[in-house]
């Protein structure tokens, strides 16, 4: 199967375990998931041809261990993204936004120091709180309530919203040389990027999951 002429969304959707394979890429399939994988592979100057072959590899392989929401009810969805997106960001972000203040106090002299750290961390963590509050209070009950096709303009706003989280991640890549510790870097700054590196993987799935799987199903009036 040829996957250059699907777009990064539809190939984490068809087959969930690929999107570990963009991480470790840098490809964006959640904000950027509308672009084709032969145009996102040529902007990143990666060889689309090995891609398709790890995508291949990927395909053959047993996939009971990864759960593809294709079809899953929606509400199940609703259920799954609370806990295990929601909830973890709630409880990530606080220690990154201490970590980033401590790391950028205490090596505020050292050319490697990702200065104003903090404030993005800070503004992504009040952005997602407003934003996963609406998607709880508003959004989701009409979903799990079968009124999908009522929510184009809550989609389009939380879609929107969605976008600029995308470039906040984008931002931290740039200002820690993505979100590479420099030689010696202590603990806190070890951990500050390791902690990084996972609440952006989860965010990518999170907005994924939303945005190329929930949304277009509610939209097009899929059973709850």
């Amino acid at each position: 199967m040829s996957y250059q002429d699907l777009t990064l969304g539809e190939i984490a959707t068809k087959l969930p375990r690929s999107t570990s394979l963009f991480l470790k890429l840098g490809l964006d399939f959640c904000c950027g998931g509308k672009q084709t994988l032969a145009a996102a592979a040529q902007a990143k100057g990666l060889d689309v041809s090995v891609i398709e072959a790890s995508l291949a590899v990927i395909a053959e392989q047993p996939s009971e261990s990864t759960r593809n929401w294709s079809e899953a009810p929606l509400a199940e969805i609703v259920d799954f993204i609370i806990p295990r997106y929601h909830n973890t960001h709630r409880e990530q972000l606080p220690d990154l936004i201490m970590m980033a203040e401590k790391v950028e106090s205490v090596h505020q002299d050292h050319p490697s120091c990702p200065k104003g750290l903090a404030y993005i961390v800070r503004k992504i963590y009040d952005d997602l709180m407003n934003h996963m509050m609406k998607e709880e209070q508003v959004l989701f009950p009409l979903i799990k309530s079968g009124r999908g096709p009522m929510a184009a303009m809550p989609i389009s706003v939380m879609e929107s919203e969605h976008d600029e989280a995308g470039r906040d991640l984008e931002d931290i890549q740039k200002l820690t040389n993505n979100l590479t510790p420099p030689e010696g870097a202590c603990n806190t700054w070890l951990t500050l990027y390791a902690g990084l590196k996972t609440f952006s993987a989860d965010l990518m799935e999170h907005v994924h999951l939303e945005n190329n799987i929930l949304f277009p199903r509610a939209l097009r009036g899929d059973a709850p």
